[in-house]
This record gives structure tokens, C-alpha cells and sequence, in this order.
């Protein structure tokens, strides 16, 4: 009789991630839309219309600013964002979306939502809308070790 080891709650939350990830990035190659890493489609989802800069990009992806450059640099390149200097801070800049990159992410918004309803149909919207919900829940600040 084989053993299985129960995975823990983070790694479930990654391959659901990882799920919606494929998804994407294959539905967007098949429109023949710009290639993007999956953490540039990543990037995409954390940025704010008006402007972010990298190392806000950075935490909100929980990686390096050095990862969060190279995304930038990427999809910079592909004409999808921009950088602009931040009015607030001289030294800064920040990066916001092309037009091309405002079509991009309103296509993979469309995406994702198809992605949604797939996914409802396979479990059950009942189990979708509760996954939403439970993880639309503020779950505070992670514990302290003391």
C-alpha cells in the first residue's frame, strides 16, 4: 500500500497559482500575444494603473529587486510597460503599462475569468465562490515567533 504525504496549504496555493499560470501564458501564446515569464505576468498583476516602482514591484512579488528589474527590463523591451519619473521622488521612477501593455492585461483579465468559470465547472461554482471568499478574507499579519 503506498504512503501519500499530505502537502501543506502553501504548496496547494502554489500549484493553484501555477494552474491559472499555464493557463494564461498558453491562452495568450495561442492569441499570438508578446511571450511573458511567469513572473513577468506576475509583475503584470501587482501593478498599480498609475505607476509602481520596482521595489514596491518587488515586495509585492516577494522577490529581489534584482528579479523584479529583469521582468522590467523584459517587458519594457517587448513595448508592454514604461518607465516615467515618479513626481514624488526625483531619484525614482516608475514603471506603468504602455497602451499595448493596458490591451495585454485587459486580455488576460478576459482570460482569467474564462479560466474561473472552467475551473467552476470542473469543482463547482459553490467551491469557487468559496475559495474566493476565504482567500478575499484579510488574514491579518503573520504571526510573530514570540
Amino acid at each position: 500500500m503506498q504512503s501519500t504525504t499530505r502537502r501543506n496549504l502553501p504548496q496547494l496555493l502554489g500549484e493553484a497559482r501555477r494552474w491559472f499560470e499555464e493557463g494564461l501564458l498558453s491562452a495568450l501564446e495561442a492569441a499570438g500575444a508578446t511571450p511573458v515569464s511567469p513572473t513577468q505576468a506576475q509583475l503584470f498583476a501587482v501593478l498599480d494603473d498609475e505607476g509602481t516602482t520596482v521595489a514596491e514591484l518587488a515586495r509585492r512579488m516577494g522577490v529581489t529587486r534584482q528579479t523584479a528589474h529583469q521582468a522590467v527590463h523584459g517587458l519594457v523591451a517587448g513595448g508592454l510597460l514604461e518607465q516615467i519619473p515618479d513626481p514624488a521622488s526625483a531619484r525614482q521612477r516608475l514603471i506603468r503599462r504602455t497602451p499595448e501593455g493596458e490591451r495585454a492585461h485587459r486580455q488576460a483579465g478576459a482570460i482569467l475569468e474564462r479560466l474561473e468559470e472552467q475551473l467552476a465547472e470542473r469543482i463547482g461554482r459553490e467551491t469557487v465562490d468559496a475559495l474566493r471568499a476565504t482567500l478575499e478574507t484579510s488574514w491579518g499579519r503573520p504571526p510573530s515567533p514570540h
